[in-house]
């Protein structure tokens, strides 16, 4: 289900744009530094994958001690609502397979947000955000025990095993770099839904134009750098490919090409749109802009703040903890509407109204208006709101009793 027309959502993504700073410094920067105390410092790629400011690092938390605002009655009661909706009921007798009341919580920051991060082993790390709060992150992605590459000031473009590295310090990117692993990936996708114009991650791993498109042709194999490409559009069980000399091909055989591809996410000006080969239809590659999003441009971290009212008429405002989690701007809420997966900074969200069980409408700061599910962030499964209106505990309110949530 959608709020906007296709006119309006053209309309609104054509709006998209980046904080104004050079188009170099929208690249992950800074220092790696290995177990043995050696330092390189340059434009660093994390994984296959991320490789810009705004790309996610991924994990779950260690830990949260936000239950403990909980009474024991409402515990208890989180504890059974999550067994009735999880449970089964076998000859007449409901069977929870999760009896606790506390639940794993995804971590997602992005790289911009972070001021180091430091390997304590392959499965845990500790990160520094940029104000300074620290806490422990363990594995929950390909983000860990992953290869991280740096392209070195001095020596080049450089490989470290995840076991040599012991901590990442981040910095600001020059604005025109002497070396580096690629221009960025960038343009518009069209899809079943509309159009968006933005940074490009193809097949969940090409980000760069020294990526390299994979496919057969009649001829033979072909990889060919993106770099090199105009556009890509799905056909049939394969894909139209022109280059920028105006070649034309027909590629299939390769996950980059068919319907095996994971998706392709646009990062937009409010956060990431990940849409699935099956709603894809073409994407026309561009030169990125001069404007992107820079490290100094994620230096103002802030708590969530805003007015919960309550399904009996209840109005509360304050300091704000979403699902008992999230309460930075920098964290994400995700969703889907229909099948393409929205990843959102809670600081692009101005106010989100349950509409039943399974979906939120969600409306955003830009005055675009989603309808999301198939998420706990915006299901039956969040696990309610903490306000914290005075210098005393919290106010509790359960996710059925949520009217609606604006965040200032």
């Amino acid at each position: 289900m959608r709020l906007f027309t296709k006119s309006v959502i053209l309309a609104i993504f054509a709006l998209t744009t980046f904080t104004l700073q050079g188009q170099d410094e929208g690249f992950i920067y800074g220092t790696l530094t290995t177990i043995d105390g050696d330092t390189y410092t340059g434009q660093i790629r994390w994984g296959k994958e991320e490789a810009y400011w705004t790309d996610i690092f991924n994990g779950n938390k260690e830990e949260n001690e936000n239950y403990r605002y909980l009474t024991r009655d409402e515990r208890d009661e989180l504890r059974d609502d999550r067994g009735r909706r999880n449970g089964w009921r076998w000859s007449g007798i409901r069977v929870n397979w999760n009896s606790d009341y506390e639940t794993t919580h995804e971590f997602q920051v992005r790289f911009g947000d972070l001021s180091k991060i430091e390997m304590r082993r392959r499965s845990e790390v500790e990160i520094t955000l940029r104000d300074g709060n620290q806490l422990y992150v363990k594995d929950g992605s390909n983000d860990f025990g992953t290869d991280i590459t740096i392209m070195d000031d001095e020596m080049g473009k450089m490989k470290f095993r995840w076991s040599r590295v012991e901590m990442v310090e981040f910095k600001d990117a020059p604005s025109n770099m002497s070396s580096k692993l690629g221009e960025p990936l960038y343009g518009t996708v069209q899809y079943y839904g509309g159009e968006l114009t933005g940074i490009i991650q193809w097949d969940h791993d090409e980000r760069l134009s020294t990526d390299k498109l994979d496919g057969d042709t009649r001829d033979g194999d072909m990889a060919i750098e993106f770099g090199k490409l105009r556009s890509i559009e799905r056909d049939r069980s394969g894909s139209n490919v022109v280059t920028k000399s105006g070649r034309e091909l027909y590629l299939r055989g390769s996950n980059d090409v068919n319907s095996e591809n994971r998706g392709i996410i646009v990062t937009t000006d409010f956060g990431r749109v990940d849409i699935p080969w099956r709603e894809f239809k073409k994407v026309t590659f561009a030169d990125a802009p001069k404007s992107v999003k820079s490290y100094s441009s994620f230096s103002n971290l802030k708590k969530l703040s805003g007015t919960v009212k309550t399904a009996d008429g209840e109005t509360l405002s304050g300091d704000i903890i979403f699902d008992l989690d999230e309460e930075y701007t920098f964290e994400m809420l995700q969703g889907k509407d229909d099948d393409v997966e929205y990843i959102i900074p809670m600081e692009s969200i101005k106010t989100i109204i349950p509409k039943n069980y399974d979906n939120s409408e969600v409306i955003l700061k830009n005055g675009t208006e989603l309808m999301l599910g198939e998420a706990r962030d915006v299901s039956e499964d969040n696990d309610g709101i903490l306000v914290f209106t005075s210098k005393g505990d919290p106010t509790y309110v359960r996710w059925e009793d949520v009217k609606e949530i604006t965040f200032n």
